[in-house]
């Protein structure tokens, strides 16, 4: 079963560098005068308005339930089944499929209040989201394609590679993200981001982070530095 899931982490790589070349070629040759985007030493203005992207419950995610004082109420990983729900004392059936955390603490607050308890004060968290991945390429350790647990931040992203390369440009420090399924790119600086100069943007599900090297100007680059920017996002 191991092998399978390595396989399929392989291909999924795999398919998805594939996927991103493509459009990286095409946005190239789209786009031969495109100017050179700066690198985010710390949020500039275009990167300003970070909105909390939460990120929606789904089927087989695996979920940290806290009722205050309520022990035989509260579960570490229970997982979400096939249809969307989870299955609670007291209370039965509640869909989580879609819901972000909070709102899905709400939600179980308000049946737990009505069934049984007054003003119950409920925690929900992310444990493991199934099938929510980030692929991690250029001048690290050991590149390749990671599960996110719960919200995954770059410099983690970077670290679950076991880290940058000797030759490594922490200056250029890449996320590809698709936007209404075209690529887009924001360049950080990871070695302000390490010092606390600058603030640690989040990564999400099917994010490409590229770290460039710092000896030569590789194919990454030259595609890159075509793309749109990516304007939006939340940080650590």
């Amino acid at each position: 079963m191991a092998g399978g899931r390595g396989f399929y982490a392989v291909a999924w790589r795999r398919q998805t560098v594939a996927n991103l070349a493509v459009c990286l070629a095409l946005s190239m040759a789209a786009a031969t005068h495109a100017e050179h985007r700066p690198v985010a030493e710390s949020p500039p203005q275009i990167f300003s308005r970070p909105t909390l992207l939460d990120y929606r419950i789904g089927p087989l995610d695996r979920l940290n339930i806290t009722v205050f004082q309520v022990k035989d109420l509260s579960f570490d990983k229970l997982q979400v089944d096939a249809a969307g729900q989870i299955r609670l004392p007291l209370i039965g059936a509640v869909v989580a499929k879609g819901r972000t955390a909070d709102e899905l603490s709400t939600e179980i607050a308000r049946r737990l209040g009505e069934a049984w308890l007054r003003s119950p004060q409920v925690t929900v968290t992310v444990e493991e989201a199934a099938g929510r991945k980030v692929s991690v390429e250029g001048a690290v350790v050991e590149a390749g394609v990671f599960e996110l647990k719960g919200r995954t931040s770059l410099m983690e992203a970077v670290a679950r590679a076991k880290g940058a390369s000797k030759t490594a440009d922490l200056h250029r420090v890449t996320i590809v993200r698709a936007v209404d399924g075209a690529p887009h790119a924001a360049t950080f600086d990871l070695a302000a981001i390490r010092a606390g100069r600058a603030g640690d943007p989040e990564v999400v599900a099917d994010d490409v982070v590229v770290v460039e090297d710092s000896q030569a100007k590789t194919l990454w680059r030259g595609l890159i530095e075509t793309l749109p920017a990516l304007i939006v996002f939340a940080y650590f």
